[in-house]
């Protein structure tokens, strides 16, 4: 019997491999939907894998990275399976759709009044976070070690670099239960008005390189369209989706209005943007940022809030007030949490793209990878120098390093560069690893930092 087997587990392996091999070969127009999915689930399997990374202290988005460039390489070892993933437009259209979502979720997760009480340490972190790096990037190392590239790629380049990772640094902090501490405020505020900037940023940028000419009177309009959208969206689109939600929930308080509620105001905001010549992401983030837990008052409350609720009914008022409290906090949080499971399925597909996207031949040649590592430190020192305009009282390093990673920001910028035609897949390689290796460094630093802290 176990001779038998021993012959048939290699032949049932080949049998299943041969119809896999031709879904993965065929290029045919009946076939692109049925690879999409098999695409997906891919995808799927390696972020999960990637994530792997967690285990070990770091940030899944990584381990996503990873993923992708180990599939997208995997060419150089003859297996063309994965090429069709490169080229397919259902993929890159979820990736897309993945990065909006991922902005508006930062947006969600970004409090209007808790940037105020930062105050003026996490503006001045933020400014001199995106000065140095893009200053430094455009104008000396960008020209040093990548010479005969565009005005605009230089630019990019110097975009790319200056972006902080709001959603890494506050994952950082949390798993080092370090939150509370006044370091943390400066910089989880600060990264949040580092995006703001960036975003901004991006839309420059982008507009240089669609009109071909650097205009004063165009970067100003692009600003004040910027200011108008992030201000004017979260001011006055807050004002108008009060009545709105309201009206809706009479047509249907239930789940469903509620998170249609919220993708379409999203939604909106990413097309009004294009419409006025700025990224969705932007308007995705600022449609983030609008929405507050008043919105969606008026909407029946999450299914195990009632419950729990009804659980305690004739327990001690004390634990009824706890139980209220929590419940209150819940609610709240809860568009957040049923926007998660969404950006769980989306971002990371945009991340495993990213990474596909990476061409590691290219790192064959040592210039490349000093090139790279060179980049990665200017990174580094840029961000490091903000930290030390957070005034006295607080541990500049410790900012410092909480501004360095880069993350999903940096690769939207490098990926729009890409998508401009600016940035050429040489290039993009050497930003994802230099973005990469940000993300890679920070979490040990900030865990010896954290330790030197709590025992000083």
């Amino acid at each position: 019997m176990q001779h038998l087997l021993n012959h048939k587990v290699p032949l049932l392996l080949a049998l299943c491999c041969i119809p896999l091999q031709h879904v993965f070969a065929s290029n045919g127009n009946d076939s692109v939907i049925p690879q999409t999915f098999l695409w997906i689930v891919l995808t799927m399997i390696a972020a999960r894998l990637g994530g792997i990374v967690e285990k070990i202290g770091q940030p899944a988005v990584l381990g996503e990275l990873i993923a992708g460039a180990i599939l997208g390489n995997m060419i150089l070892f003859n297996i063309m399976w994965f090429e069709g993933m490169k080229s397919n437009e259902y993929l890159h259209f979820l990736a897309e759709l993945g990065i909006v979502i991922l902005l508006f979720q930062v947006g969600l997760e970004s409090n209007v009044q808790e940037m105020k009480k930062v105050g003026i340490k996490a503006l001045l972190v933020a400014t001199m976070g995106v000065l140095f790096p893009f200053v430094l990037g455009t104008y000396l190392i960008g020209p040093l070690l990548m010479p005969g590239l565009s005005h605009n790629a230089y630019i990019f380049l110097g975009a790319t670099l200056s972006a902080t990772s709001v959603g890494i640094t506050a994952r950082v902090f949390k798993d080092f239960s370090i939150l509370q501490t006044r370091e943390s405020r400066i910089v989880l505020g600060a990264a949040v008005i580092d995006d703001i900037m960036g975003l901004i940023l991006l839309a420059i940028v982008s507009s240089i390189v669609k009109t071909g000419f650097f205009s004063i009177t165009h970067i100003l309009q692009t600003i004040a369209l910027s200011i108008l959208l992030l201000a004017g969206g979260t001011i006055i689109g807050g004002m108008i989706a009060k009545p709105l939600s309201k009206w809706l929930s009479i047509v249907n308080p239930g789940l469903s209005m509620k998170l249609g509620f919220a993708l379409s105001i999203g939604f909106v905001f990413a097309y009004i943007a294009h419409l006025i010549g700025l990224a969705p992401i932007v308007g995705a983030f600022t449609a983030g940022l609008m929405l507050d837990s008043v919105h969606f008052k008026h909407f029946e409350e999450p299914e195990y809030v009632s419950e729990l609720k009804h659980a305690v009914r004739n327990a001690d008022p004390q634990i009824q007030q706890q139980v209220q409290n929590l419940s209150q906090v819940q609610q709240a949080k809860h568009i957040e949490h049923i926007v998660e499971p969404i950006g769980h399925f989306l971002s990371p597909i945009f991340f495993v793209m990213t990474g596909l996207a990476v061409d590691a031949s290219v790192f064959m040649n040592p210039q490349m990878l000093l090139t790279a590592f060179a980049l990665t430190l200017v990174a580094i020192l840029g961000k490091l120098a903000s930290g030390f305009f957070a005034g006295r009282g607080v541990n500049h390093w410790l900012i410092g390093w909480g501004m360095v990673p880069r993350g999903e920001v940096g690769l939207i910028f490098a990926s729009v560069g890409r998508a401009l035609g600016v940035v050429d897949t040489m290039e993009y390689s050497v930003i994802v690893v230099v973005i990469m290796l940000t993300t890679f460094v920070t979490p040990p630093i900030l865990g010896s930092l954290v330790k030197k802290t709590s025992h000083s």
